[in-house]
């Protein structure tokens, strides 16, 4: 099944044709560099493991701070699943195989015509029986090795993030950061999958940072544009979509907070399905529609009702109205208006705002309904329980302003060769400190070394395709 949006679009008859703007295709080589190794190893790390004081808030911003104590403990609840699927696999193959054999064995004693002949085929059976069954058994070792040690996955929805590695990722320069002490930011990624596959191999058309104050519950949200040309922290600079491709969630902040002078440490992810179901369990969202946003609207969530097995219901005139989860999701992809992918990312943040607005006028038990039902079509760093201990103090938190990364006014789009069709950055370093003034009001921020040599990098690589 394709991945491509827009080839998802298209297959819709229903489409009038329009010949697309050339000079901003979001095409690009899915034949990812299989040089790719994960070369964190080799960065020094720069801090002390994770703070916990960037998990506190004052007042009611943070009353799901976590501890060291409760990922120790997730962590121990995944070993001992582990272990017992393990055991469990080991003793039924065993006990399997013993009544095999016992069997067996009955059976070739109370033959009296089989001979020498009938034992060994008998023999040969039942150490046959015996290889089969130790192989199942190892395969399920296995999948329980990968289950709950290698993913680290200990309910549905969530995963513990490698914390050392997320680390590596954070500048000597950021960790110092006053300004950004008093902050917790979260990467919001929504995926073009519709097989409800949130892990990896996916690309992330919604990259966010959703950036709160704790002290105030102000929140501020960042659009990374999906196609802006950057460092997937391997040293290799492309679409910056390709990171949650190749290594998942754990890779795509990383690349955030490389490029970005960022300190990210938690993510949520989610899926076509789940946007859906998320939007219809809060009873829909209040959108302004415009007419030139009618048909493409209708289109998308056309062909996505037939590929999620959905019905859905045409929007018919333009104007503030209530969306439904198909619609607002479809919403969320149109980009064959003016504005293209910018004006797309806007509208993804204008759904994620209309949630928050509909949430805060719900009561606690409907959002532990909502929270509960989308829980499993998400992929996050995540407790369900810190997400329902964060939904009681939905009211104290608002959205104070919204934007995208590279700025209007620092960024231009052009084709980089195997790259394909990029959004440029003019300067790395200008948008980064203009981000952290914007995230942080902080006017006098000073990039990284890294953010400098990246800079430096994607300056030349621009100067070869396009000029100087």
């Amino acid at each position: 099944m394709s991945n491509r949006d827009d080839e998802y679009y298209e297959r819709d008859e229903r489409r009038s044709p329009r010949r697309r703007d050339d000079r901003y295709d979001d095409r690009y080589d899915d034949r990812y560099d299989e040089r790719y190794e994960d070369d964190y190893d080799d960065r020094e790390v720069r801090r002390p493991a994770r703070r916990d004081g960037a998990r506190s808030a004052s007042g009611a911003s943070h009353s799901a701070s976590r501890s060291s104590a409760s990922h120790s403990s997730s962590r121990n609840a995944a070993g001992h699943s582990s272990s017992r699927s393990s055991q469990g696999s080991r003793s039924s193959g065993s006990r399997s195989a013993s009544s095999r054999s016992s069997q067996g064995r009955s059976s070739r004693g109370g033959n009296g015509h089989g001979g020498n002949g009938g034992k060994k085929k008998s023999s040969t059976k039942a150490i046959v029986l015996l290889v089969a069954e130790v192989l199942v058994a190892c395969i399920l070792v296995y999948v329980a090795y990968t289950l709950f040690f290698k993913v680290d996955v200990t309910k549905v929805g969530k995963v513990n993030l490698n914390e050392e590695e997320i680390t590596k990722s954070i500048s000597e320069t950021v960790a110092n950061n006053q300004e950004m002490s008093g902050y917790t930011n979260i990467a919001l990624f929504g995926v073009d999958a519709r097989d409800e596959q949130l892990t990896k191999n996916t690309r992330s058309d919604t990259i966010m940072i959703a950036s709160i104050n704790n002290a105030t519950g102000d929140i501020k949200l960042c659009s990374v544009y999906r196609d802006t040309y950057l460092n997937l922290s391997n040293d290799t600079y492309t679409k910056c979509n390709a990171a949650y491709a190749q290594g998942g969630p754990l890779q795509a902040i990383s690349m955030l907070n490389m490029n970005l002078d960022m300190d990210i440490q938690d993510f949520v992810t989610i899926g076509f399905r789940g946007l859906t179901d998320v939007v219809d369990a809060l009873g829909g969202v209040t959108i302004d529609v415009t007419d030139a946003e009618i048909s493409h609207l209708n289109n998308y969530q056309a062909t996505m009702a037939q590929e999620l097995k959905l019905n859905y219901t045409p929007v018919t005139s333009a104007g503030v109205q209530t969306l439904n989860g198909l619609q607002a999701t479809a919403y969320c992809r149109i980009r064959y208006t003016a504005g293209d992918d910018f004006k797309r990312a806007e509208r993804q943040r204008t759904v994620l705002m209309a949630c928050m607005e509909k949430a805060q006028g719900m009561s606690y038990s409907q959002l532990e309904t909502v929270a509960n039902k989308a829980f499993g079509e998400t992929y996050t760093s995540f407790d369900l329980d810190e997400i329902l201990a964060l939904l009681k103090n939905i009211t104290n938190y608002k959205i104070v302003d919204n934007n995208g990364f590279p700025y209007e006014e620092m960024r231009a789009t052009g084709t980089m060769g195997k790259a394909g069709s990029c959004v440029l950055p003019k300067d790395l370093q200008s948008n980064v400190k203009w981000l952290h003034q914007f995230l942080f009001d902080d006017s006098s921020y000073e990039v990284s070394p890294d953010v400098q040599k990246y800079s430096e990098k994607i300056a030349a690589d621009v100067s070869k395709y396009i000029g100087g």
